[in-house]
């Protein structure tokens, strides 16, 4: 939650036995063509070859970095996630606790579990994938730290998953794009705006979610109050993926089906994005 906020010699040489130059001669024109044949059918061979390694590797080359929303032990730690860090041209909390279903299942633990299916579905299409923490057993990274892990990596594309946390009688999913803000978001904003209709698109199809009737417009939120985003370099959008407090939201989240199914599309969005 964010705060809503081949062989010609035998050929030539049967030919000279013979005293037949122009057998000789035909017979190395059929050979080599023959030959020839065999290469091109080979280089053919070849590049059908390294097509369907493309095909089936299409994000080779692109960098990812996921940003599974808070962590599993951040309620522990309440002066380390509530010290202030720089977040563009304010400072903010380091991070926070998130939110939870109403069974108690963490936003942390949904995030954590969407951000590890999306980056298996990811490398299998070639890509180099990085999260910002490696499990859900520990503390922050501050959101500053977690974008600039997407800085160092000069990812092409970032995106940070959460779930909201909003009254019980609403619902639905919506992104959250960088607004601009000067001296830092500027780079950014435009092509954050694809990133973010491409993965909204591709998430609405494939899992069947509706935008959220409680905030954003058509599924679209404009932001210039996430350290998160602000103080990316690369192009990144955060994702609300429902309500946890909504009960049918939340039959959802829990669901590991249903799990799988948004990592995919997720990762359709973001595969639309790299492939322009």
């Amino acid at each position: 939650m964010v705060t809503w906020r081949g062989a010609c010699a035998g050929t030539v040489a049967a030919a000279a036995l013979a005293g037949t130059a122009g057998v000789v001669l035909g017979g190395t024109d059929r050979t080599a063509a023959s030959a020839g044949h065999a290469a091109s059918a080979g280089q053919a061979a070849s590049t059908g070859r390294a097509a369907s390694a493309a095909a089936a590797r299409p994000l080779s080359g692109k960098v990812i970095v996921i940003d599974p929303g808070h962590n599993g032990l951040n309620h522990r730690y309440p002066k380390k996630i509530n010290r202030k860090v720089k977040a563009g041209p304010f400072t903010k909390a380091c991070d926070t606790t998130g939110t939870s279903t109403a069974s108690g299942y963490t936003e942390h633990a949904y995030t954590f579990d969407v951000a590890t299916r999306l980056a298996a579905l990811l490398r299998a299409q070639g890509a180099t994938v990085k999260l910002t923490r490696p499990n859900d057993r520990g503390v922050g990274p501050c959101v500053d730290g977690r974008a600039a892990i997407g800085n160092r990596a000069r990812a092409d594309a970032a995106i940070s998953i959460h779930a909201d946390g909003a009254p019980a009688s609403k619902r639905g999913f919506h992104m959250i794009l960088p607004g601009y803000v000067r001296g830092y978001t500027g780079p950014i904003v435009a092509l954050s705006k694809r990133l973010g209709y491409d993965v909204r698109d591709a998430f609405r199809r494939g899992t069947g979610q509706p935008y959220a009737n409680y905030v954003a417009k058509n599924g679209i939120d404009v932001r210039k109050d996430l350290g998160g985003l602000n103080m990316s370099k690369v192009p990144k959008v955060f994702i609300e993926c429902g309500n946890m407090r909504n009960r049918a939201d939340a039959a959802r989240l829990k669901s590991a089906t249903w799990r799988q199914g948004a990592a995919k599309a997720l990762a359709s969005g973001l595969a639309a994005y790299l492939r322009r």
